[in-house]
């Protein structure tokens, strides 16, 4: 999905616009999460865009898409660039380092509680 959202309609209010435009895009990750994955992937992956004009669109992470959504609706921006493109991808395995920390980190948190 490449796509300048309009937010200004003469017979819709601004917070519906708003509210639609969530919507759209809530639905579109769900049509794209549902296709059938690439044998080799484990998983759908998001590269997306977003900016006042495709020319500003900086590169976000999938679960920012509605706090970007909310920040043009504080700016009271007319229009925003959303981009949202599909790609499959692997799940990489993680270090032994890595889960050695994760379990110290936890230990840690569990010692807290007591």
């Amino acid at each position: 999905m490449k796509k300048t959202f309009k937010l200004s309609h003469p017979t819709i209010k601004y917070p519906r616009l708003i509210e639609a435009t969530k919507n759209e895009v809530k639905k579109y990750l769900k049509r794209e999460r549902n296709k059938k994955l690439p044998e080799y992937a484990d998983f759908w992956g998001f590269d997306c865009r977003f900016g006042q004009t495709e020319a500003l669109a900086e590169e976000i992470h999938v679960a920012q898409i509605n706090e970007k959504i909310s920040f043009a609706e504080s700016k009271e921006w007319t229009e925003f660039y959303l981009e949202i493109l599909a790609t499959p991808a692997q799940r990489t395995k993680r270090d032994d380092a890595d889960e050695q920390e994760d379990e110290y980190l936890e230990s840690e948190e569990h010692d807290e509680d007591r």
